[in-house]
């Protein structure tokens, strides 16, 4: 069996050296869910938030085949403490499965540039604005796929405006890009940079980005980020985050689709 479940010393200690915001979101109850193979001596453990889960401890079959009744996403990042779990996922949910490289930045909130940031910031184009996403533009946002991440998170401005923070770049009110949290834990948020597709390559992330990371130092927030690909990584170092490591996640695609297939060959 598989149950929901709250902190324990034990359940915070599977997840120990593991420095991943999601994580701790889940483990300091802001955000998202755990999951476990046992509520009094759990050997394995799922965290899991908007569209990550990360599994940790010793491989379990039935969590890694899990998903709660609650999460109606078809896609998901799974993300594995160590090459078992990687291998149990892999054969858990098989050719839905893609495994990518991630990129890792250390956290350290006094490393940044505040003037580099600022002269960043200073080269907004003169036709566009920089505004914090206040109830009009949380809504601008959740109204068009591309922009939705910045904010989806939060099920309403209520929430977003008591646990985010996000910035826009708009041109007569139409969004072009933005950075906000894209989840967030005591410290800080975990940082979430889209642009639309027609108006990317013109430095719009980098201006958000400098923004936000002004923005959250003013509210004693430290912006964790972590890259999806080389791109973002570049781009994070731009802004003066240093590089950690590259780590391995696993993207599956119809994750509502193996619901019901991926108990083969994998349980007893």
């Amino acid at each position: 069996m598989i149950y929901e479940t709250t902190v324990t010393a034990h359940i915070a200690r599977l997840f120990d050296g593991w420095e991943e915001t999601i994580i701790w979101s889940c483990l300091q109850g802001v955000m998202g869910k755990l999951y476990a193979n046992d509520t009094e001596n759990p050997t394995a453990v799922m965290a899991i938030l908007a569209d990550f889960a990360f599994f940790a401890g010793r491989p379990d079959a039935e969590l890694a085949a899990y998903k709660p009744e609650w999460c109606r996403q078809d896609f998901i990042i799974l993300v594995p403490q160590n090459d078992a779990w990687k291998e149990l996922l892999l054969r858990c949910y098989g050719t839905k499965a893609t495994i990518v490289t991630r990129y890792a930045f250390h956290k350290e909130p006094d490393i940044f540039d505040i003037k580099k940031l600022e002269k960043i910031v200073s080269r907004l184009p003169a036709d566009c604005d920089l505004s914090i996403i206040d109830e009009h533009f949380y809504n601008l946002c959740r109204a068009e796929s591309w922009s939705r991440d910045l904010v989806a998170q939060f099920k309403d401005y209520e929430t977003f405006h008591r646990l985010g923070t996000g910035v826009v770049l708009h041109k007569n009110h139409v969004i072009l890009s933005g950075a906000s949290s894209y989840t967030r834990y005591r410290e800080g948020i975990e940082v979430e940079i889209d642009t639309r597709e027609d108006f990317r390559r013109q430095g719009f992330a980098c201006l958000c980005g400098a923004k936000l990371i002004l923005e959250c130092r003013k509210q004693n927030l430290y912006p964790s980020w972590d890259a999806q690909n080389a791109a973002s990584a570049a781009l994070a170092q731009k802004l003066g985050y240093r590089f950690s490591h590259t780590y391995t996640a696993i993207e599956i695609r119809g994750y509502l689709d193996a619901a019901l297939s991926r108990y083969a060959g994998i349980l007893p």
